[in-house]
């Protein structure tokens, strides 16, 4: 006879087993982004959420946790089961937020990089009135008026500040840096030739672009996404300045997810990137689907933390 203690621990264990085993998603998921909705980061995710919410049959909930650049979203992440039910999109912003906020999570030590989704170059753009054309004008121009030239940027620590900050670095220039509260009226003010430059992608300008109420005069990374009407620009680095910036998306899960949990999710998002009408939105923001292994987002992260520390800490850039 076989005793019956093993048989009872057996039985005891095999729901164990397979709870464990279960795949993912066993339920609903939330994608936290850490902004209000509308934004760039809400573009990226609503379409993924839908095409994952299709293939599973499990609500995919966007969840909008907006608050100090991005930090209280995350901080919610970061505190959340890692268990793959809880997810955050968010851009490369997440990155000099984590320097210069010092907030409670860390950016490699809190989250574990699922999948890149989506990069953008940036560009620069000028008032159709100020003189130089290109990228050796405006350092030319600008060498010779030191802290004159006026750039504008969405806010004192965004992405598009230390990006700028980075091309007078690379260039040997020195500009003057006038923060706004958001995009929309560095914009305006870059139209009036209130500030000469600013550096940002083609969404956040999109009208200004395609009529002509900017000029474009270089590329800050490879990658296109400028409008159709428009002529294409070469690269800075291809204008002579060793430079290159563009914005990137990305889904995070709390530290410590699982390797098949992990794997899981990166293999449904590239599934949902390699969907044609989720491209198309995509292009409305002037970004490209951009999937990899989850290995490369990793070092894509790594690399952009030193990068902008170094730039951060060089340009003695402080939140007001």
């Amino acid at each position: 006879m076989i005793p019956r203690r093993p048989l009872l621990g057996a039985a005891l264990a095999t729901p164990l087993v397979t709870r464990a085993q279960a795949p993912w998603p066993s339920r609903a998921v939330r994608i936290i982004v850490p902004f209000p909705p509308g934004g760039s980061n809400d573009v990226i995710a609503r379409p993924l959420a839908e095409r994952l919410q299709a293939r599973f049959g499990q609500p995919f909930v966007i969840e909008n946790r907006a608050g100090a650049s991005g930090s209280i979203g995350a901080g919610a992440v970061a505190q959340a089961p890692a268990d793959g039910h809880t997810l955050m999109v968010i851009s490369s912003s997440f990155v000099t937020s984590a320097i210069l906020q010092k907030p409670p999570w860390d950016a490699e030590g809190s989250f574990d990089a699922v999948s890149l989704l989506a990069r953008a170059p940036y560009y620069l753009l000028t008032n159709p009135g100020f003189p130089p054309r290109d990228v050796p004008g405006l350092v030319d121009w600008a060498k010779a008026r030191p802290g004159v030239v006026d750039y504008g940027s969405s806010g004192t620590g965004g992405l598009n500040h230390v990006v700028s900050e980075y091309l007078c670095q690379a260039a040997g220039i020195r500009m003057n840096h006038v923060p706004y509260r958001g995009t929309a009226q560095a914009v305006t003010d870059l139209i009036s030739g209130t500030i000469q430059l600013m550096i940002t992608t083609v969404a956040s300008a999109n009208a200004a672009i395609r009529e002509g109420r900017v000029r474009v005069i270089a590329a800050a990374a490879p990658g296109g996404g400028l409008p159709a009407e428009v002529p294409p620009v070469r690269t800075v680095r291809e204008q002579g300045v060793d430079y290159e910036a563009d914005i990137w998306w990305g889904l995070f899960a709390p530290k410590n997810l699982a390797v098949e949990t992990r794997r899981a999710i990166h293999e449904a998002a590239g599934r949902a990137l390699a969907d044609p009408g989720l491209r198309r939105i995509y292009d409305g923001e002037g970004a490209a689907p951009s999937a990899g292994p989850y290995e490369e987002f990793a070092a894509v992260l790594k690399a952009d933390l030193a990068r902008w520390r170094r730039v951060i800490e060089a340009g003695n850039i402080r939140l007001e």
